[in-house]
């Protein structure tokens, strides 16, 4: 029983961590084409845009480095 939960922890961490990049990397692929697609319909937005952009990066970002660190967690622990 203890090695099946051994094994359990291992495959939950790396879910955790690989899933994680993963929602990370689609999130930044949609937002990015998304922003240029606005920037096409309407460039004198930029400035607003290019801020918004940046926060919801950073926001989708924070994502894959909580994911990692409760991998890491489930996997060293």
């Amino acid at each position: 029983k203890e090695k099946k939960m051994e094994e359990l922890r291992l495959v939950a961490g790396a879910l955790l961590t690989g899933l994680g990049a993963l929602g990370a990397g689609i999130g930044i692929g949609t937002l990015t084409s998304k922003y240029i697609e606005a920037l096409a319909r309407q460039p004198e937005l930029q400035g607003l845009l290019f801020g918004q952009l940046l926060i919801a990066m950073g926001l989708i970002d924070a994502l894959p480095v909580i994911s990692l660190a409760v991998g890491l967690l489930f996997l060293f622990t």
